[in-house]
């Protein structure tokens, strides 16, 4: 079934569109939120709230791209569903995974902020766009899809070693970038 399809049950209120959303991505929602969250009932619950949560929205949004769609929905609730457990307590996998990105990013507390977090995506997209695919691929599955090293070295037929330093020379890369586009890091 095509996300066009999926899209139309759910503006029909059918509930089919929840059985078919779970067939067609159940696992990749349920593998974004577990690599966020590290906890299978959590992550399961994470899956069951995002259905849900596009249930409510569908009145009014109609996703040309179901999937990204959905996983931003997820890996949201996930975050959020991480602050609630840990707060006052950080986790340390996912803490270490932003505070490698830290030095890259402008800070959090600054007035500009918000005004400046749409320009930062875009400026990140078209950073990423000119890194070679094996570049994007893992930025991306080590700060979108929150996924530990060890997984990526072993689906990428190398060492954990050559995926830090893959890493660390491309942050060093945005955040030159960054700067020369006049953000403040």
């Amino acid at each position: 079934m095509t996300d066009s399809e999926i899209v139309a049950l759910y503006w029909q209120r059918s509930e089919e569109a929840i059985s078919r959303t779970m067939d067609a991505y159940g696992r990749y929602l349920f593998r974004l939120s577990a690599n966020i969250l590290r906890i299978r009932e959590e992550a399961e619950e994470c899956v069951n709230e995002t259905c849900l949560t596009a249930w409510n929205q569908m009145p009014t949004d109609r996703p040309a791209r179901l999937l990204p769609y959905l996983g931003r929905i997820s890996r949201c609730l996930s975050l959020n569903r991480l602050d609630y457990l840990t707060a006052q307590k950080r986790s340390a996998d996912f803490t270490l995974q932003l505070s490698e990105l830290a030095e890259c990013l402008p800070a959090p507390d600054s007035t500009e902020h918000a005004l400046e977090s749409r320009e930062l995506g875009a400026a990140i997209s078209a950073f990423l766009r000119e890194q070679s695919e094996d570049d994007r691929i893992v930025f991306v599955r080590r700060y979108w899809y929150s996924e530990p090293i060890r997984r990526i070295a072993r689906s990428r037929g190398t060492r954990e070693s050559e995926v830090k330093s893959r890493l660390f020379r491309i942050r060093q890369r945005l955040k030159k970038y960054l700067e020369k586009e006049g953000f403040s890091l």
